[in-house]
Formats: structure tokens, sequence, C-alpha cells
């Protein structure tokens, strides 16, 4: 049976963050609101886990897998960031973006692109988010949390505890999230190419 953890939406509680990070530790999946919606989320270096947050969404390995990161430091140990890349990065983070990047030998094979070795990147605009990879000391892989075979996100934690109460570790319930997604950026080509327009204001980044 999952743990539902309610904290603050602006201040949340670390001994909950701290306990749903000792959740992941011992391989289980966490539901946490960001900045776009609710996410999954699993350690990085747990095969086990990942295999468990695909298949609990329906994903195939084409699927990018998003890597939720504390901060553009931590982006550039886990992707290839030349210069032009990271500041374009620098003036995006934190925010409603994932980036599309090379993965670096940081990433497991099974998270990156398995034709392209490409990772989905971002550091969430959200402290609940935020303070959870804080607590697991890494970043978190992650993908939106849409049930298979729907296409809306689900956006409140007791939805999500009553039908996932025993493939989930634990529910943060940081209160409703935006149901707008990210905007995804191809940032590996030589401009920066929109792959799904969502939510964010591409005119300050100099792309509207």
């Amino acid at each position: 049976m999952a743990q539902l953890f309610v904290v603050h939406p602006q201040n949340p509680q670390v001994r909950s963050l701290k306990q749903a990070g000792e959740f992941l530790a011992k391989g289980g999946l966490v539901a946490v609101p960001t900045d776009s919606s609710y996410a999954l989320v699993a350690r990085l270096d747990d095969k086990t886990a990942a295999d468990s947050l695909r298949r609990l969404r329906g994903l195939d390995e084409r699927h990018h897998l998003t890597l939720l990161c504390r901060d553009l430091a931590e982006i550039g140990h886990f992707a290839r960031v030349d210069n032009r890349q990271y500041r374009f990065l620098k003036l995006a983070t934190p925010g409603p973006w994932t980036f599309i990047l090379e993965a670096s030998r940081e990433v497991p094979r099974r998270v990156s692109h398995p034709s392209r070795k490409t990772i989905g990147i971002r550091v969430p605009n959200h402290v609940v988010a935020l303070g959870l990879i804080e607590q697991a000391g890494s970043p978190l892989i992650s993908t939106t949390l849409i049930p298979e075979d729907e296409d809306e996100p689900l956006n409140d934690a007791q939805e999500i505890l009553d039908r996932y109460a025993n493939q989930l570790a634990a529910v943060i319930d940081g209160g409703s999230c935006p149901l707008m997604p990210t905007t995804v950026i191809d940032l590996t080509g030589p401009e920066p190419e929109i792959v799904r327009r969502g939510q964010g204001d591409l005119s300050a980044l100099g792309l509207d």
C-alpha cells in the first residue's frame, strides 16, 4: 500500500520528503507534483524501478524518459553540453522546459534513447520536486503520470493513490499542478528545434 505524504506546496516538510526519498532508495516508485503535472519518478541507478516505471505507463524503450535535475551544473554532468547549449540552458532553467541532449556516459544506456543516445532533461520550477531530488541525492528518472491508454495526466493525489496504491511506494500530495505539459526543445542540432509546444514563453528564449 502506497504511503501518502501531504506537504505544503511552497514550504514542504523536509521530514516527509526524506521519507519519500528513502522509498526511492529501496527501489520504489513515487508520484510527485511538478510545474507541469504529477510525475512518476525513480532513482536513476535502479534498473528494476526504471522497468517498473515503463510498465506502469505502458512505454517502450523508444520513449524518452526525462531526467529531473537540481540545477544547471547537474545537467552538465549527465548530458554533453557545449557553450552554445549552456548559454541557452542558463536562460531557460529552472522552468517548464524539457531539453533533448546527448547523454553522457553517466546515464545508463537503458534510460537514453536506444538509437540516438539522447536524453530528455530538465530542472523543474517546483519546490516539492526539487526537494525530493535533493533528498534522493541524485537526479531522478521521470515520466508524466498519464494512465495507460488515456490522454490526460492525473492531477489529484488521492486519485493517484486510489488507482496505484499497490504499484507505487509513495504519493506526495503538494496540491494540484498545471495540466499543460512542458515544451520540449531538441538541442542536439545546429539550432534549437521545438518538438512539442506546451508551457513557457518561447519568445523569452528567442524562439518565437
